[in-house]
């Protein structure tokens, strides 16, 4: 069971250039436990070993020699995208285990995600962690400004459509660490961590919200490339109170369905603006 940990103080890293897989990790661990050299160097420590195998492969005729040559890392992407095994590696590092949730072994959790206590989502270039903290669940996506509180009926909805989006979904099943490794939760070892009360982070995402609602007209064009590091839209915070107060059997389909008409939503927005560029050029010309 998980127990409440850092007095239910919420750890909440914001997104950094591309590390969104080391705040990933750490919001896992409800902590600054890692940086980004330290995946790096477990990146470097799996292609080492990979490379090993390969020679040993080429050695008994299994593979071609030059097959791994290559100086690109497999677990490291230029871009700082990091590999499921770097992550998995690095959580084992703290007795954690990473599972894929469409496995056999993970149908409990398919049935009742209720029953896990944190979940690791990745698409294209993007990785985020679904979190239980003080037994309440937490959307610690690095793209938010604080964490989003997810109702229980909200979770399982939020993670049916995830997946229907093409994401990858896997469950950390082990015994999480109870306390973060600083003296202080006033203050984090980087310049992207934060800890929030949970009612200092409704209240960031509430004033986040609003004032994106009352710049976007101004500004939508300068969030584009938010909104396509971030392929679910997430809903606002009233939207989730909302739903957390429905407990009737059509709760989930609700939920899914206002969540693929929101993506849908945004891909014709984005689409209109790409045509409406096009025709704005080609009168200039």
């Amino acid at each position: 069971m998980e127990r409440t940990s850092n007095g239910g103080m919420l750890y909440h890293e914001v997104q950094e250039a591309n590390l969104c897989a080391v705040h990933c990790v750490n919001t896992v661990l409800q902590g600054p436990f890692f940086s980004e050299f330290d995946l790096a160097a477990v990146a470097a420590d799996l292609d080492g070993k990979e490379r090993q195998v390969m020679l040993e492969g080429a050695a008994t005729g299994n593979f071609a020699a030059g097959d791994f040559f290559s100086e690109e890392s497999h677990n490291v992407s230029l871009g700082g995208d990091f590999s499921i095994q770097v992550l998995q590696k690095a959580l084992e590092v703290w007795d954690l285990q990473v599972i894929p949730l469409n496995c056999p072994d993970a149908e409990p959790a398919q049935i009742d995600p209720e029953l896990e206590n944190a979940f690791i989502c990745h698409l294209h270039d993007h990785w985020f962690c679904i979190r239980r903290v003080g037994g309440e669940w937490y959307n610690f996506d690095s793209l938010l400004a604080a964490p989003q509180h997810l109702s229980k009926f909200y979770l399982s909805a939020f993670l049916d459509s995830l997946k229907g989006s093409g994401w990858s979904i896997f469950i950390v099943k082990g015994n999480f660490p109870q306390e973060c490794p600083m003296s202080s939760s006033s203050e984090a070892s980087n310049a992207f961590g934060q800890w929030l009360s949970p009612e200092d982070a409704e209240r960031i995402l509430k004033e986040t919200s609003s004032t994106r609602s009352s710049s976007s007209t101004v500004n939508y064009r300068s969030s584009d490339n938010v909104d396509q590091q971030r392929p679910y839209q997430a809903l606002s915070s009233d939207e989730v109170r909302t739903f957390s107060e429905m407990e009737d059997d059509d709760l989930k389909a609700a939920i899914a369905a206002s969540l693929l008409d929101a993506s849908a939503a945004g891909a014709n927005l984005g689409a209109v603006g790409t045509t409406s560029q096009r025709e704005e050029t080609g009168k200039q010309k």
